[in-house]
């Protein structure tokens, strides 16, 4: 069991502060939960992950460690291309798909990331959490938050949202996200389909925020971020040597069924890069518009 290569994904930037990794090792993460905030604490000694948790949802928290880490995920019949794949797929017998069970979190973070750069969403997380969440409870490393919770991001005002970058869309995406929150979080129990097409009932929510919510707080091996910025070209480059387009992609992905997310997700970790040429998308700051 890899636990840092297996909740890398829920990592929102380097200075997330949400996610940290402290000088023994130990993984620091702090969620929201229905009986309160939490902060859970995993490392790993002689070959066992022990796990501990402070706050009102502590023990909620812990309750989904073993999910979180993968215990749900099968990639059985999975065969990667010959190569870079099966070589990252040997070197990485220990990563997982995470089931956090909490939608809440990833979904705030996936709407903040949409048609933006990872810089700018990154920021803004970083904001929110500051102007919005909560201290983290327990002996968190200092300056960790908890994410805001749904009650609490509709008590902030527009000139916060402003202040933390975030645009009309998105804003609004969340507000109407964080209305209907408890509905949302019975996703996390329904088959794949229901499940996604719960998440697009919340006007602002496409396909590709929908399989970001899946892919971390379901577990879901299969359902690729369609409608990404980078995703297509990457995985046509690391694939068939020349970029795509969601299409293509998913004509390429199509073999590895029911296995195409965990494909994709060896290729982040494999240390491939795509040509670099062609335009970028710009970072732009909302807060002095």
């Amino acid at each position: 069991m890899d636990v840092l290569r297996t909740l890398g994904s829920l990592r929102r930037g380097a200075g997330d502060p949400t996610y940290r990794v402290d000088p023994g090792g130990a993984l620091w993460r702090t969620t929201t939960t229905p009986d309160g905030p939490a902060t859970l604490r995993l490392s790993r000694r002689d070959g066992v992950i022990r796990s501990q948790a402070w706050g009102a949802g502590a023990e909620w928290a812990l309750a989904r460690v073993p999910d979180s880490l993968g215990a749900r995920d099968d990639w059985t019949g999975l065969q990667p291309p010959r190569g870079r794949l099966t070589d990252t797929w040997r070197r990485n017998p220990g990563l997982r798909i995470p089931r956090t069970g909490r939608v809440w979190d990833v979904l705030l973070a996936a709407v903040l990331e949409q048609k933006v750069t990872g810089t700018e969403a990154h920021r803004s997380w970083r904001q929110l959490a500051a102007v919005a969440g909560t201290a983290a409870p327990g002996p968190a490393p200092s300056g960790m938050r908890v994410p805001p919770t749904p009650s609490a991001l509709l008590r902030v005002p527009d000139w916060t949202w402003h202040g933390c970058g975030v645009d009309g869309p998105r804003r609004r995406a969340l507000r109407a996200a964080a209305t209907v929150a408890d509905r949302m979080e019975e996703a996390v129990d329904l088959p794949r389909e229901p499940a996604l097409a719960r998440l697009r009932v919340i006007p602002g929510v496409g396909p590709w925020t929908a399989a970001e919510v899946a892919q971390r707080a379901f577990g879901d091996g299969d359902t690729v971020s369609v409608g990404d910025y980078h995703l297509a070209s990457f995985v046509g480059w690391a694939l068939v040597g020349h970029a795509l387009d969601d299409e293509g992609m998913l004509a390429v992905l199509a073999p590895y069924r029911p296995h195409r997310y965990r494909l994709v997700r060896l290729l982040e970790v494999s240390g491939f890069s795509k040509p670099r040429f062609g335009p970028r998308m710009s970072v732009r700051d909302y807060r002095a518009v």
